[in-house]
């Protein structure tokens, strides 16, 4: 198999997983010196891709250090055993609440059956393969770790879900933010640049911590971010402001429907007419059936979320 991939400057790398769709998730190359390390791994189907991106940059299997999840949703981290069965060096760099998932992953393909049903999750993600504790580190919040000397940071930012963080690489001045930092397609972006959305996908969204998630982002003082969905955006504080206020977007619309009778629906009824007046005033000029296309996902997925939430309030 031939990945797509994006090659940015300082050594980076961005993979397309193929998970749902061109161009709608990524795991990053990091190489260093001739050691490398992947952020997130897509799904199972998405290895062969990964290690191709790997021979691409003349690298081998034994050259890869790290695995880092930012955090242990499937598509962030579906593929991670089966990639680490395929590195013989690597350890996988995990949050402490995602770590016993990867050890034993059957409460995570639980959860993923309940939001997804067991069938289109056995279709989607496979056998989930599980990673020997021996192999997975552990850091703490704002820990350190070598890359070939290329120091990379792991900052908890629990916003997205309890067990998540980000890594700040301030050799490249960027950060790694998984889903921390919403999501950012290059279908949508204007001649003003992109846009963000951010994501409450169940189970965990919590919006107090989704606000200091993004400060915490924003502290690092980065230049550049690459999201997993979908990879590097740079007007970084434009795009903050815009998450800020999509997230108490999302909070003043989930509390509009609290009792709506049909409350799944007035959600994600919501939540497109708050993407179209997004993009449109950000000059977005293309039809409404391309940009449900785009964002159909994430439609399902914030709506079910801001139903958990909701239903954690009462």
């Amino acid at each position: 198999m031939t990945a797509v991939t994006t090659v940015f400057n300082d050594g980076i790398t961005a993979i397309d997983t193929e998970y749902a769709r061109a161009l709608q998730d990524a795991s990053h190359l990091i190489v260093e010196g001739g050691r490398a390390a992947f952020i997130d791994t897509g799904v199972n189907d998405s290895v062969p891709l990964l290690l191709d991106a790997l021979r691409q940059q003349d690298l081998d299997v034994g050259d890869v250090d790290y695995v880092i999840l930012t955090h242990v949703h499937l598509d962030h981290a579906g593929g991670a055993g089966k990639l680490m069965q395929e590195l013989p060096n690597a350890r996988c760099v995990v949050h402490r609440y995602g770590a016993p998932h990867m050890i034993d992953p059957g409460k995570l393909i639980a959860g993923t059956e309940a939001v997804y049903g067991v069938d289109k999750t056995r279709e989607t993600y496979g056998t989930i393969c599980p990673i020997d504790a021996s192999r997975i580190d552990i850091p703490e919040d704002e820990d350190w770790l070598s890359l070939n000397g290329r120091e990379l940071q792991l900052i908890n930012t629990e916003g997205h879900a309890r067990h998540h963080h980000i890594i700040n690489d301030p050799a490249s001045k960027g950060v790694f933010t998984g889903d921390s930092f919403g999501v950012s397609y290059r279908e949508l972006d204007t001649e003003r640049g992109e846009s963000v959305f951010p994501t409450s996908t169940p189970v965990q969204f919590d919006p107090d911590e989704a606000h200091i998630s993004v400060d915490r982002i924003m502290a690092c003082e980065p230049e550049q971010l690459f999201l997993t969905h979908y990879s590097r955006v740079c007007n970084v504080e434009r795009l903050a402001s815009q998450m800020h206020a999509g997230i108490d977007a999302y909070v003043a619309m989930a509390r509009q429907h609290e009792h709506d009778d049909n409350r799944s629906a007035a959600l994600r009824e919501s939540l497109l007419d708050y993407y179209a007046e997004q993009l449109g005033d950000h000059g977005y000029a293309g039809d409404r059936e391309t940009m449900i296309e785009v964002l159909d996902i994430d439609i399902e997925l914030n709506a079910q979320g801001l139903e958990v939430w909701l239903n954690r309030q009462q």
